[in-house]
């Protein structure tokens, strides 16, 4: 099994999740001398992410107890580098670590204590600017009679519900369209104090109506229509998020999730092995979907599509021919399946309805295959360009 992620577009677009490329350099290695890998790359900020050399506790230790101890940890290693700063992100249940505010030479300080795995700085990831096609913000059942799109017709989806749950970790979810059952309790937002789940974006939506758009007659189906959807926000509005984020999703999943779940991560960014780490983990318990990225170059260059895994999945696109969507990253490993992800028809933000393509949309539809049991195939992809072609993912 295997994964990673990219989009890009003008005026008749692409749509993808976004992988910021940066020039990562490896500066300290534990296999020479010791200390943890701290990875610099040319975009540091003064955010660094800190995972420790801990497995996850379990759950008998309710997760208030658990993330004190992180912190507490946390306190002490800075107070071994001359620095009293909180922790900001704290994590317990993916990995064992944490976010603080560092100079580039006390991260360096931090990764020689061998209580430390690794020290990496946190990236952007964002979603490229694209132009929709066919957008309708229209919810009337009179304009928006309700239409199977192609891709859940060619992977066998659109008539059975599931009882798991769906956990979207992307821009949000419109948690009032009429074609989407999202459940507002378990839903949350870790872009900032004060914002909500709520999608402003329009890609969230539009994962999630791929998954799972309710049989109701209007507007779309989903593969697997009225499964209940989680929206787990880490892109703002602009698209734009951060790995120590997206982590923070995961490890919610890992927390929250139950087995026969499954976690949709339609975005990625540059290597990051914090990343790659944490959906390892949290694959143990759900299935993690991860979209390949539209970068048209090897999969294995970005994460956290290049990490492999018995519950972890890398998705190619393709268009209605089954031909080799052109902007698709490719790669076995890591992609597992190839599904449709070229004009794909699905829900938006603010109660419409639009059609966009890239590996963001070929990544829900397999996640809604995985929900509703074990994913078959149905052929391959034609004209894959590394000459070994993926699967084409069915029910």
């Amino acid at each position: 099994m295997s994964k990673i992620k990219f989009l890009l577009s003008t005026f008749i677009f692409v749509l993808f999740f976004s992988c910021t490329s940066v020039d990562l350099q490896t500066v300290s290695d534990k296999s020479s001398n010791g200390a943890a890998s701290i990875i610099t790359s040319s975009e540091i900020s003064k955010k660094y992410i800190v995972v420790l050399n801990e497995n996850v506790e379990q759950k008998t230790i309710g997760i208030q107890r658990r993330t004190e101890n992180v912190r507490t940890k946390a306190k002490g290693l800075m107070n071994t580098i001359g620095i009293n700063g909180e922790p900001e992100e704290v994590y317990q249940s993916a990995l064992i670590g944490f976010t603080i505010k560092l100079t580039p030479d006390q991260a360096r300080e931090l990764a020689k204590n061998k209580s430390v795995k690794l020290v990496e700085p946190d990236q952007k990831m964002s979603i490229s600017p694209v132009t929709i096609e066919g957008k309708s913000t229209s919810t009337s059942s009179t304009t928006n009679a309700q239409t199977i799109p192609w891709g859940i017709t060619r992977v066998g989806g659109g008539t059975t519900t599931s009882n798991a749950t769906a956990w979207i970790i992307d821009t949000g979810i419109d948690m009032t369209h009429p074609d989407l059952k999202v459940d507002a309790t378990r839903s949350v937002s870790f872009i900032g104090t004060g914002t909500t789940p709520n999608d402003e974006n329009g890609h969230g939506s539009h994962v999630s109506g791929i998954i799972a758009a309710i049989n109701n007659s209007i507007g779309v189906v989903g593969v697997a229509p009225g499964t209940t959807l989680v929206s787990i926000r880490v892109l703002d509005a602009y698209g734009n998020g951060t790995t120590s984020g997206v982590i923070s999703g995961v490890n919610y999943v890992a927390e929250n999730g139950k087995a026969g779940d499954v976690a949709n991560l339609s975005l990625g960014g540059a290597i990051s092995a914090a990343l790659d780490q944490a959906v390892i983990t949290a694959s143990a318990n759900v299935k993690f979907v991860i979209a390949a990225g539209n970068n048209a170059a090897s999969a294995t260059n970005y994460s956290p599509a290049r990490v492999n895994g018995p519950n972890i999945y890398t998705i190619s696109a393709m268009n209605s021919s089954d031909r080799w969507a052109s902007f698709s990253n490719f790669g076995n490993p890591p992609i597992d399946y190839c599904a449709p992800g070229v004009t794909i028809y699905s829900t938006y933000m603010s109660g419409g309805y639009a059609t966009l393509s890239g590996t963001s949309m070929a990544a829900p539809h397999v996640a809604g295959l995985l929900l509703l049991g074990a994913v078959k195939i149905n052929g391959y992809v034609k004209n894959d360009p590394d000459k070994i072609a993926d699967p084409i993912a069915h029910r």
